[in-house]
């Protein structure tokens, strides 16, 4: 999972990307970078590590200039390494220069790929965001298209999610997948700037005077003109005539004050809760969520089923994600540093415990054990998704299912390795009730129906998310 945004006619571009960015940095804390434009070049900073860190007072004295695009990651698409941080830069040999930030995964990148290489394009990276942005280039300075030409043919020849943002010397362009995989918005500031950004919190810090969601299949150019939108029947790019916004964003990704998708996230993860609590006989002393992306789905819970909510666990917000921690070894210390149980709290006490999923079960497995060790009489859990049993190919970066507990072991077996007395996930009947237009959303990582075409590599290795090229997923 990655974040982007892009600010566009602001003298202080730079800084306000950098808010945004800092405001989305739960959404990939391996790297991070910054393109801005000055009107005649633009300049490119990008390092591993946080926001706070990479752009420093000095860095951010050298990037002067009212375009600006941005990007935090976490690696989904290559390995983790400056070389596939984003935004990416092409120059070209008459003068333009472009840039390019996108978040989400090419399912079809293998094909384009090749066929790139074999019309002579060359590649610094194995990043979705820099095919992207080759392909546009390629098709402006070899077949002479115009950009948004070249943005459409893209939306034809590109399978997966992209929220992406573009930028040449003195315009920008935003534009999203046809199937709206990914959040985008755009919100236009009181002297008439314009921002993008993934999630919609990004943009309300600046102070935006209106803001909207990117339609999918949207072109939006921001130039001396203006704001100029090139509106797309979305369905003539996809597989069939629904949408497939990603069901995940609102169960674990995106921040709680986020807006996506027509819905208030934190409206969403309440209504999870209190569907689980309607299903649910158990009648205990406390709930309490592993925070912080189940906060709002045991308050709603809580509230159903009228039992006290309480922030048993305690997070250090200085530690990163452990879902999103590449190497295992780092995931497991860090689950210590992470939460720390109140004193004398759990002790003699019937305790339902709410996560929003399960994916590996390693960390919930070391959280159940903590509570267990500080007196809780009983423990059960309760989980604000169905049973994540397949791969995402859409820009979350999901294990293998080899890894995947809930493909690789029963109810009881996963009932036993956790160690809790009992354990229900919201079914997908259950998670389709939570969100209004369920037919617009994307529930492959439960069904393993993927609505975006997968390529043949990809196809046949699905079991085990091997990649054609040599990197990791």
């Amino acid at each position: 999972m990655c974040g982007i945004v892009g600010v566009f006619g602001n003298k202080k571009a730079a800084e306000l990307a950098t808010l945004g960015l800092f405001a989305e940095q739960h959404r990939g804390q391996e790297s991070c970078g910054l393109a801005v434009s000055n009107g005649s070049y633009i300049k490119l900073h990008k390092k591993m590590g946080l926001v706070k860190d990479v752009f420093t007072p000095e860095v951010m004295e050298g990037l002067q200039g009212n375009i600006a695009i941005g990007h935090v990651r976490y690696p989904t698409c290559g390995n983790s390494s400056e070389y596939n941080s984003q935004p990416h830069l092409v120059e070209t040999l008459y003068g333009p220069v472009f840039s390019l930030a996108s978040n989400g995964d090419i399912t079809n990148y293998n094909e384009l790929r090749a066929f790139l290489e074999n019309k002579g394009v060359f590649f610094h990276s194995y990043n979705d965001g820099e095919l992207i942005i080759r392909y546009i280039v390629y098709k402006l300075v070899y077949e002479k298209q115009t950009i948004v030409a070249a943005i459409r043919d893209l939306m034809h020849a590109i399978k997966g999610a992209y929220s992406t943002v573009f930028m040449m010397q003195k315009e920008m362009y935003i534009f999203r997948d046809p199937n709206g995989i990914r959040p985008l918005s755009i919100a236009r500031l009181k002297d008439d700037s314009y921002v993008a950004a993934s999630e919609s919190c990004a943009l309300d810090l600046l102070g935006v005077e209106w803001k909207r969601e990117v339609k999918p299949a949207e072109i939006i150019r921001l130039s001396d003109k203006g704001m100029e939108v090139y509106e797309n029947d979305a369905r003539e790019y996809r597989a069939n005539g629904n949408a497939h916004h990603c069901i995940f964003e609102h169960i674990y990704f995106s921040r709680p004050d986020s807006f996506e998708f027509g819905q208030n996230v934190y409206e969403v993860r309440k209504r999870i809760g209190e569907e689980l609590a309607d299903c649910d006989k158990v009648i205990p002393d406390v709930v309490v969520p592993v925070p912080d992306s189940a906060n709002f789905i045991a308050l709603g819970y809580a509230e159903r089923k009228k039992i006290p909510y309480e922030m048993g666990l305690i997070r250090n917000h200085y530690v990163g994600r452990t879902f999103i921690k590449p190497d295992q070894t780092i995931r497991d210390e860090s689950v210590y540093q992470k939460f720390n149980p109140l004193p004398n709290f759990f002790q003699d006490k019937i305790v339902v415990l709410v996560d929003d999923s399960i994916v590996r079960g390693t960390t919930l497995r070391k959280i159940v054990k903590l509570v267990r060790s500080k007196g809780a009489s009983e423990i059960h859990l309760r989980i604000g998704s169905p049973p994540v049993r397949y791969s995402c190919f859409y820009g979350i970066d999901t294990p293998t299912q080899s890894e995947l507990i809930a493909h690789q072991k029963d109810h009881q077996e996963i009932v036993e390795y956790l160690g809790v007395d009992s354990l229900m996930y919201m079914d997908l009947e259950m998670i389709r009730r939570v969100v209004p237009d369920p037919e617009n959303h994307c529930f492959a990582c439960f069904t393993g129906d993927y609505p975006v075409e997968l390529d043949q590599e990809i196809a046949k290795s699905i079991e085990y998310k091997v990649w054609n090229f040599e990197f990791q997923r």
